[in-house]
């Protein structure tokens, strides 16, 4: 563990040092604050509808910024020729993987949590559930998990930033419109599409400040896989 986190720490140090980070964090700050303004302040909705709508507007960037987070942190590696060096140094690619995982993943949480005087601007003029908050943030950082890992694979098949990035947003777009697929087929196909769907239903009880364990235990096991997979991925290239 303690090299997978000097491995996050140098990945923390790039973002840092680059301002690919900044922009990213920016960019999805921006988008949140003005949709925040929209349904908040331009249209008459209750409190709590409110909340929903930001954790809703928030998911979006939430998913955009893991994947661009990711793009480069396996094909930068390879482009340069520095993954060579983490090849041959006493680390396993598990190791690798989990730091760079964890170095976006805190990077996208940084970022949620900067989000966070949205929701308590609600308490101005209105009232909504300390825990509505608490869950919809645990959403979006269950959310955030998952869309990193799935950057992160996306990165071990090219060495080519944008085509990881493009990679990272075709298989994004096929889980999130599962749910559109599962409208066309008949029970219980469409049961099954529904609950492998990354942001529909299973993004929609966070939303509404409910807390369901099998909900957790999907973006956990979404993440999981991912991550195994780029590292499996990593490994097949280490043996070529």
């Amino acid at each position: 563990m303690s090299r997978s986190l000097l491995i996050a720490r140098r990945e923390l140090l790039g973002y840092l040092r680059s301002p690919l980070g900044a922009v990213i964090v920016a960019g999805a700050l921006l988008i949140d604050g003005t949709y925040f303004y929209w349904k908040g302040l331009t249209e008459k909705l209750l409190s709590a509808v409110v909340l929903q709508e930001f954790f809703y507007g928030a998911s979006g960037p939430t998913m955009i910024a893991g994947v661009l987070l990711t793009m480069r942190l396996v094909a930068e590696e390879r482009q340069t020729g520095t993954m060579t060096l983490l090849n041959t140094a006493p680390i396993r690619d598990r190791e690798i993987i989990a730091g760079k995982f964890l170095a976006a993943f805190g990077v996208l949480a940084v970022m949620t949590l900067l989000t966070l005087y949205m929701p308590l601007l609600i308490f101005v003029n209105g009232k909504v559930s300390i825990g509505h908050i608490v869950v919809g943030y645990a959403g979006l950082l269950l959310l955030g998990a998952a869309s990193v890992a799935v950057g992160l694979f996306a990165s071990t098949l090219s060495r080519s930033q944008v085509v990881a990035g493009i990679i990272a947003a075709v298989i994004m777009a096929m889980l999130v419109l599962l749910w559109v697929v599962a409208k066309a087929v008949d029970p219980p196909i469409n049961v099954f599409l529904n609950a492998l769907a990354l942001h529909h239903e299973n993004f929609r009880t966070f939303m509404v400040g409910t807390f369901q364990l099998d909900r957790v235990a999907y973006y956990l096991a979404v993440t999981w896989f991912f991550l195994l997979a780029a590292t499996k991925m990593l490994e097949a290239r280490r043996w070529r």
